[in-house]
């Protein structure tokens, strides 16, 4: 579909996808102008689909291969994805697609900036980075395996181990595709730490590159009021054992809400009290709750389709106007 020939989508088309995503693992193989993406991804029918067509997202990629339960298959062409045959029960779908995040100035799925790796999903996002159903009532949980050599490799959920080059995550929470993220960059960490209420520890950590350590203070000292504030008033609790926030000047978003991994751009965290006005803080403060806050209203309850943006960020706002 183009901007030239827009389809119009209504509420009334909606049908649930043909298939319940069971787990996804990624491995991303860093290289500016040829990233290897490769995914392997367990499906299951959906017994609430009456559709048969199996179909998945996907835009700017070269495909290496395709695979069905380690057969290779020849995905058919069609628009904003491929199809193919698939088994009638369970089968893992296996791929790699080469992408090229230094080009990629469209600036979603993966990009680069000045020698950092970053990505924004919402909304469509993810279909630039693999072939998956990008939809946001298609969730799953997300393992992640990053190669590179940059000394930070960041993505959604807990960090499962890390070497010489590369770097594990699991996100254990079923999520939608939009809310994947990862970034990989030259990076330094503000960090601290918070204790549940049920006595659970949480590392956090604010990642800026090194010039902007000094201005980290107030943006951690908001978050940990945030998480404090969630817990007393709405009783919702962290649920994953890191929290972690990138800040940098190459996010060309505002900020946002990934599982885990909250990116934003650096004016949206960082300050200082010698050129901060107070303005400047309560916007901080603000934009770090409120992004803070969909880890419950956005992210592990999620929207159905994108007609329902309204709720998960209507919802979120009030959030962090009662904080």
């Amino acid at each position: 579909m183009s901007l030239d020939d827009p389809r119009t989508i209504h509420l009334a088309d909606y049908t649930p996808f043909t298939h319940v995503v069971e787990k996804v693992h990624l491995t991303f193989r860093l290289a500016p102008g040829a990233t290897r993406v490769l995914s392997k991804i367990v499906f299951a029918p959906n017994p609430e689909s009456k559709n048969g067509e199996f179909f998945l997202h996907g835009e700017e990629l070269k495909l290496i291969y395709a695979r069905i339960d380690g057969k290779n298959v020849s995905p058919g062409n069609i628009e904003g994805g491929i199809t193919c045959h698939v088994p009638d029960g369970r089968f893992v779908w296996e791929a790699e697609v080469e992408i090229s995040p230094e080009t990629n100035t469209a600036l979603e799925g993966l990009y680069m900036s000045n020698g950092m790796y970053c990505t924004q999903c919402e909304a469509e996002g993810f279909r630039k980075i693999t072939y998956y159903p990008e939809r946001p009532d298609v969730m799953a949980p997300f393992n992640v395996r990053i190669e590179g050599d940059l000394p930070i490799m960041l993505s959604n959920g807990n960090p499962v181990a890390q070497g010489d080059g590369w770097a594990e995550w699991s996100d254990p929470w079923p999520k939608p595709a939009y809310l994947f993220a990862l970034v990989a960059g030259d990076l330094v960490n503000h960090a601290d730490r918070f204790t549940t209420r049920s006595g659970k520890d949480v590392e956090l950590s604010i990642w800026v590159r090194e010039p902007d350590l000094k201005k980290c203070a107030f943006g951690m000292d908001a978050l940990k009021r945030s998480m404090t504030w969630d817990v007393e008033v709405y009783g919702r609790e962290y649920d994953l054992n890191v929290f972690n926030i990138v800040a940098v000047d190459d996010f060309n978003m505002g900020a946002m809400e990934n599982k885990g991994l909250n990116i934003f751009n650096s004016s949206a965290v960082l300050a200082s009290p010698e050129t901060a006005t107070d303005a400047n803080f309560e916007r901080i403060e603000s934009i770090i709750a409120h992004e803070y806050f969909h880890n419950w209203t956005g992210n592990r309850i999620t929207c159905r389709d994108w007609f329902q943006l309204c709720l998960k960020e209507g919802l979120t706002v009030f959030r962090d106007q009662q904080f």
